[in-house]
């Protein structure tokens, strides 16, 4: 079976393979990479041309249920995280 998902250490090990650059400064550039969108989207949008658009969403506090007990609680106020998928890389995929 084929893996779904990709780990930090599988981005690194793929840009070393096809950059031709060693492992850890692969794995640093990954790392500084993502430090960087993550801290474009604490800023509530980000915006990468040709791929898609991150945004900042807020979710007010609200009534959970556990559905094997039955048992309410509060789910607290939080902010999630919406992508938006660019028209260019759904043409791209189709």
């Amino acid at each position: 079976m084929k893996r779904i998902s990709n780990t930090k250490k599988d981005i690194s090990l793929n840009l070393s393979k096809i950059t031709g650059f060693p492992y850890t400064l692969s794995n640093k550039l990954t790392n500084d990479l993502l430090e960087t969108i993550i801290g474009e989207i604490k800023n509530n949008k980000l915006t990468i041309q040709g791929i898609g658009t991150f945004i900042v969403v807020p979710k007010n506090q609200r009534m959970g249920r556990n559905p094997k007990t039955k048992e309410e609680f509060v789910i607290s106020k939080r902010k999630a995280i919406r992508f938006v998928v660019s028209k260019k890389l759904i043409d791209k995929l189709n």
